[in-house]
């Protein structure tokens, strides 16, 4: 019997971060920093912040530093109790414990349907979150204890989606689905990126999942397509025609944190709510000549 409870999570990191090189070329893009944070670490704390203390993190060759990220760092933090850095001493030994980490290193890259596979080992017969790096969600609520709300109560996988300008459709994996009730929808297909005239709704899949264990088989069933990448929107598809699948609409700001536009509107908002920076950023903002 698949349990009531999500306390595992799987963040994809194993992606060539293509969109941002030539910073990407050695670091991770998982490690770009929103003001002082690194881009994963937001995701983490969200997971973390809806009671989720387990963290599944796929990685692939040169991502390393999202390991050592999470790890203690006993020079660092010798450094900061010399100095007497008490605040930011906390502030760093905080991070290794956000959860207990585990790390699968994805050999192939063969997109986000087989990183979710290469986990299945980890996850048994648990449902269990997937959180996407490059989707950032500012909410009141974490975006994923929203959805596992939406599981507890329904027993199914949850999709997150927030509704999208028709002109933007053919951007996203868009859901075919029957109202609810406010903001709760049982999907019956997903698109992915229609256009705007064949679009069946301008809801659009997150970066955010709450998924059960049959999600492996649909995986393995799924045929590999464009480079023998096996993507999870197909995997979707052949799970909602077997069993019940939900679409909440999340609220909360999304930002596309993976987008070089997204991540600089990203940056200004995180900025501006910074008690420590935002008065003087906004004093500057409005001083430029724009």
């Amino acid at each position: 019997m698949v349990s009531a409870r999500v306390i595992k999570a799987v963040i994809p990191a194993a992606g060539l971060g293509t969109r941002f090189l030539p910073a990407t070329k050695a670091s991770p893009k998982e490690m770009l920093p929103l003001v002082d944070k690194p881009i994963i670490q937001y995701v983490v704390e969200e997971a973390v912040a809806a009671g989720i203390r387990e963290i599944i993190i796929i990685t692939g060759r040169g991502k390393r530093a999202i390991e050592d990220h999470f790890d203690v760092s006993f020079e660092l933090e010798e450094n900061l109790r010399e100095n007497g850095k008490k605040v930011l001493l906390k502030e760093i030994q905080a991070i290794a414990d956000l959860a207990d980490f585990c790390y699968v290193r994805q050999r192939h890259a063969r997109g986000l349907g087989h990183a979710i596979l290469c986990a299945r080992h980890l996850i048994g017969d648990e449902p269990f979150a997937v959180l996407l790096g490059d989707d950032i969600l500012d909410a009141k609520a974490p975006a994923i204890r929203q959805m596992m709300e939406i599981y507890r109560r329904f027993g199914g996988p949850v999709v997150g989606v927030q509704a999208v300008p028709r002109s933007e459709v053919h951007q996203y994996g868009i859901i075919k689905a029957e109202p609810m009730e406010p903001d709760l929808y049982r999907i019956t297909d997903l698109v992915e990126k229609p256009s705007p005239q064949k679009a069946p709704s301008n809801l659009a899949v997150i970066g955010r999942y709450i998924l059960t264990p049959e999600i492996f088989e649909a995986l393995e069933e799924t045929t590999p397509g464009k480079n023998q990448e096996i993507q999870l929107t197909d995997a979707l598809r052949i799970l909602a025609r077997k069993q019940s699948m939900y679409g909440k609409r999340v609220e909360g700001v999304r930002y596309d944190a993976g987008d070089k536009l997204g991540f600089l509107k990203a940056t200004v908002e995180f900025g501006l709510k910074r008690p420590d920076l935002g008065e003087s950023f906004r004093r500057y903002l409005k001083g430029l000549a724009l």
